[in-house]
């Protein structure tokens, strides 16, 4: 027997294909992720660095750019996207709790992908407070749905394992946290762990997190915080009051998203209802307002302001939290595509430094990663998801009982406030799908009762007219 008949012989080409199967497809899925996720890392990068020449150029230009693209971006959403809005995660964990293809092919469609990829960038070309992070999970989990034509017999099983390995992977190339994206799917997104998938799942995020490795170097997000051998002494302290304080701040954002309704005065949300490009605008100049109040700080996702605040090359004003907040709520209300994990970073970070007034002995990268951890943890109200993000990303393992505290009470104090706020928006996307139409029925036209002998009177002709 040669080589080439025992190559492709029908047992080696059945297992080549079972392999295929079971494995090829996440791997090459878990390629494709990385590669989008960095790229599309670097065009929100470059996009808003445009933005913030154009904004240090013309210190006014966003109170006309950023209307404007609030109002397109609401537009296309709208009218071409819709299923892109808000960061994407409440969308992935809808489609993994519901019916994943009839879900999927809403919300998770080659088209949701490319429109959460262009809005956004848009969004970002005009200063808005936003993540690429989140939309990542959406975009990875989009891609890796689409492969299921790739088997001849796509179930909801196989269906599941994509979109759970494909949001994970998104996530792990966007931080460059591996360990994150594992926590993540298993925490966030399924609230469950099947063994069956587990090593095809975690294969696939290391997978994503080489790839963005290989092609952005071996880095922190926010690079590695220096923390002695000697903890202060009111650490304990420290971890909860700020907490506390992160955990109020960030329930008070998830009751805010949570119950427009409430809050909301009434000719808003009849604009809302009614002119969603007007109201769209109308944030769009808010968020600018707040942002020449800030000095520009509370444009963009804020990543530059956390990092600058932990390297200590940043000084932030005391209001810097409350005013990112604001320009986070007004970027989040009119459902252009955007991510939260990023700009609540940035929140937190804020936080920290605001905290240092009052522990002043304390070094302010320690202060700022409690701080980051905590508002995290209570916006999204996933504690160690939370706190494994914050330690990869800063490289800090010598502070990780103090995270885990961190996130976990935040994550308690939020609760009291709001329901977890991913959950929440997802069931939204839960509802039940509208059914079609039933076809219409054809009148049939009533037959008048015959009664009697049947016979009919011939109609006599009416005088005076000819017969």
């Amino acid at each position: 027997m040669s080589l080439a008949t025992a190559l492709f012989s029908p047992t080696i080409m059945r297992r080549a294909r079972r392999l295929w199967r079971q494995y090829g497809v996440f791997w090459l899925g878990a390629i494709a992720v990385g590669l989008l996720a960095v790229l599309y890392a670097r065009l929100i990068d470059w996009g808003y660095g445009e933005f913030r020449t154009l904004q240090q150029r013309h210190v006014w230009a966003p109170l006309i750019v950023t209307p404007a693209v609030a109002a397109l971006a609401v537009w296309l959403t709208r009218t071409f996207f819709r299923g892109a809005e808000g960061s994407g995660i409440p969308q992935v964990i809808a489609t993994l709790h519901a019916k994943p293809g009839e879900y999927g092919a809403r919300l998770l469609s080659l088209r949701i992908l490319v429109g959460k990829i262009a809005v956004s960038f848009l969004a970002i070309l005009g200063g808005f407070t936003i993540g690429r992070e989140g939309p990542t999970v959406q975009v990875g989990a989009a891609l890796m749905f689409n492969l299921r034509r790739f088997y001849p017999r796509s179930n909801a099983l196989i269906e599941r394992q994509l979109v759970l390995a494909g949001a994970a992977a998104g996530l792990s190339a966007a931080f460059n946290t591996p360990l994150a994206g594992i926590v993540f799917a298993i925490e966030e997104l399924t609230r469950s762990f099947e063994a069956r998938a587990s090593g095809v799942l975690i294969t696939a995020i290391i997978i994503a997190g080489v790839i963005a490795l290989g092609l952005n170097g071996n880095y922190t997000y926010f690079g590695t915080i220096q923390i002695g051998a000697h903890f202060p002494d009111l650490l304990a302290v420290a971890v909860l009051l700020t907490a506390l304080v992160t955990g109020i701040a960030g329930g008070i954002f998830g009751w805010l998203l949570l119950n427009t309704a409430r809050w909301i005065p009434a000719p808003l949300r009849q604009l809302h209802g009614e002119r969603p490009v007007v109201f769209a605008a109308l944030c769009g100049f808010v968020i600018a307002i707040v942002g020449l109040i800030s000095g520009g700080t509370t444009f963009g996702s804020g990543y530059a302001e956390a990092r600058g605040l932990l390297d200590g090359h940043e000084q932030l004003s005391v209001f810097y939290p409350f005013l990112k907040m604001i320009s986070l709520v007004g970027s989040y209300l009119p459902g252009i595509p955007g991510g939260i994990f990023a700009p609540s970073l940035s929140i937190g970070a804020g936080f920290g430094n605001l905290l240092h007034l009052v522990f002043g002995s304390m070094q302010l990268p320690m202060l700022i990663a409690l701080a980051m951890v905590g508002y995290l943890a209570a916006v999204t109200q996933s504690p160690i998801t939370s706190f494994v993000i914050v330690m990869e990303m800063i490289d800090g393992h010598a502070l990780v009982i103090s995270l885990m505290a961190t996130a976990l009470i935040a994550s308690r104090v939020a609760r009291l406030f709001a329901p977890p706020l991913y959950e929440s928006l997802a069931a939204r996307y839960m509802a039940p799908l509208p059914q079609p139409a039933p076809a219409p029925v054809p009148e049939v036209p009533e037959v008048p009762e015959i009664t009697g002998t049947a016979e009919v009177e011939e109609k006599k002709p009416e005088e005076g007219s000819r017969p």
